[in-house]
């Protein structure tokens, strides 16, 4: 889990308005932290499959909403893409 703080600060650098919590980006970008400090985890726990599958999850879920956001905003993923430093 995200502390809160750290997560806020992520949500005010993607938003698209004052009030945005749950756009496309802003999901996308929650998932990305929440990947990159799980998979910092399983590094040191080799065995904790269950978390390993939370991960398979998450992972699939940004997939997801990453296909949406090029279908329905080709020029917004571009930037979120770049913004957050994944492949394409």
């Amino acid at each position: 889990m995200i502390p809160t703080k750290d997560k806020q600060k992520i949500i005010q650098s993607h938003r698209r308005h004052e009030t945005d919590t749950g756009s496309a980006e802003v999901q996308i970008a929650v998932l990305s932290e929440e990947i990159d400090r799980l998979a910092k985890h399983l590094k040191k726990h080799r065995k904790d499959n269950h978390s390993r599958r939370g991960l398979l999850g998450m992972v699939a879920k940004r997939r997801s909403l990453l296909r949406y956001l090029l279908r329905e905003d080709p020029k917004k993923y571009e930037s979120t893409i770049k913004k957050l430093g994944l492949k394409k």
